[in-house]
């Protein structure tokens, strides 16, 4: 599998996972209808853990454009390679809202309410405020990549030989999906963390595409996008400077 389809399909899965369960909690008539936020947190999290799962050994599972950024700044990623990973982690953004469309079409019809339907593309603040909305944004998404640049495997170092790096296999994904939840729980009821670029803004074209006529707020677009590449940057500045 090439980097850019492990990306795809990461994110794809990625956002078919975590805007599903928005759906499922969010949208009339479905069976988990009203069973809240530590339900959709917690599906935020194995979300990224099957994504990470599913593209880790062929691309890093980036899965945002923020985190290849981060990991471009740091050193750690060649620069060449961080607009092939953002098309492909838009593009399988857009289409794992388009099956989250598709899995919930009829509950889609039956929901009346414009918010909770738009809430299942994209993200939205609770108290609109720009400037704050792009600190909560940044602050998210300087944890998620300050964390993920010191998150190291584990070694074995036996006297006489060279340090061998151990792998955990699928289990080695836990970790990221920890820290997202955590961000969820902590910091996520301000805007409803996106903390990703491609996370919002492919859902976000989906919504406009499939529901003609209902309003997609793009004036609050932006703050998706640039909170968590500034908050992205910061982080692998910091890190640059205390190695």
């Amino acid at each position: 599998m090439t980097p850019f389809i492990a990306e795809f399909l990461g994110t794809m899965l990625l956002i078919l996972l975590g805007n599903g369960v928005v759906a499922n909690v969010l949208l009339d008539g479905t069976k988990g209808h009203g069973s809240g936020w530590i339900v959709i947190t917690t599906g935020w999290a194995l979300a990224v853990f099957v994504g990470v799962v599913v593209a880790g050994p062929f691309s890093g599972a980036h899965l945002n454009p923020a985190v290849s950024i981060g990991l471009a700044i740091s050193g750690k990623f060649a620069w060449e390679d961080v607009p092939l990973y953002a098309l492909a982690q838009l593009l399988g953004a857009m289409a794992g809202a388009f099956l989250v469309w598709l899995t919930h079409k009829d509950h889609f019809a039956a929901t009346h309410n414009p918010v909770a339907k738009h809430a299942c593309f994209c993200t939205a603040p609770a108290i609109r405020k720009p400037l704050s909305n792009l600190i909560s944004e940044g602050v998210g998404a300087f944890v998620l990549v300050f964390t993920v640049l010191f998150m190291v495997g584990p070694s074995l170092k036996i006297n006489g030989t060279d340090e061998v790096a151990l792998g955990l296999g699928s289990i080695g994904a836990l970790p990221v999906a920890l820290l997202v939840w955590v961000i969820g729980l902590s910091l996520g009821g301000t805007t409803g963390y996106a903390i990703n670029p491609a996370r919002d803004l492919g859902p976000r074209l989906v919504h406009a595409i499939l529901c003609i006529g209902e309003r997609n707020d793009w004036a609050y677009a932006w703050v998706p996008i640039v909170g968590p590449i500034v908050g992205s940057s910061l982080a692998a500045g910091l890190y640059l400077l205390l190695r």
